[in-house]
């Protein structure tokens, strides 16, 4: 099984409000109900309340906060589907609002720190049939072009270096405005794409089983990633 990062993110809290009303069940003349204030519920991935959207520089540079950041990936098993994580990526984003063309951005994931809730099957991917932590202890994707098809929408295509091989992948990119938290600017990005594990050298298949029977050959990504301006250098005097 394989994943990947890039970089990418979006955490929000969900909210939603309920009115109710009361009516009699006789009265002497009818009187139509006053209507209590409406509040529209929340979209799955959308605040149903206001935030202010702070000020960002037309050229910014974020950090990926590790702690609000993972890689996820989806593996089918036989009829079922695995789940998995990498834990605390790092990486830097430089985005060009006026020319998206000009945004770069790096990520690294730290073999290691994968899980999918049994210990015996993450010492199995560390091992050298699947990703061969010991001798390639890092997965990196670094940009090549990215592109804006909506205000928080974009491509974003790069190279994946994964267990010594290096592909062209691209990324499907959703991000949210702005928000201020913890004492500074951050955005959510939640980036997916999928890939072939055999592509980059993950062979393994269960002894006795066909091709791809026990262990899906394409993997389903997703990074959800907090996302840390960095502030702009002061102007000396």
């Amino acid at each position: 099984m394989v994943c990947r990062a890039s970089v990418v993110v979006i955490g929000f809290l969900f909210a939603a409000g309920f009115g109710a009303c009361n009516s009699r069940d006789s009265a002497p003349t009818q009187v139509a109900p006053t209507a209590p204030p409406q509040v529209a519920a929340a979209e799955p991935d959308k605040p149903s309340i206001s935030i202010p959207i702070p000020a960002v520089p037309q050229t910014s540079k974020w950090e990926l906060d590790p702690e609000n950041s993972s890689a996820e990936f989806v593996c089918k098993h036989v009829f079922s589907k695995v789940r998995g994580m990498f834990a605390q990526p790092a990486g830097t984003v430089l985005l060009d609002e006026a020319t998206p063309a000009n945004s770069k951005i790096n990520a690294t994931i730290n073999v290691n720190s994968i899980t999918t809730g049994v210990e015996e099957r993450d010492s199995h991917l560390k091992s050298p049939d699947f990703f061969d932590a010991a001798k390639y202890p890092a997965i990196t994707f670094v940009s090549t072009s990215v592109s804006r098809s909506s205000a928080t929408s974009y491509s974003v295509t790069g190279n994946l270096t994964m267990h010594g091989v290096t592909r062209p992948v691209t990324l499907a990119v959703t991000a949210s405005p702005p928000f201020n938290h913890a004492g500074g600017i951050r955005r959510g990005i939640e980036a997916t794409t999928s890939v072939n594990r055999k592509d980059f050298g993950l062979r393994w298949e269960f002894p006795g089983e066909g091709a791809g029977v026990v262990v899906g050959d394409n993997i389903q990504i997703t990074i959800n990633a907090e996302l840390v301006l960095h502030p702009e250098p002061s102007k000396g005097g």
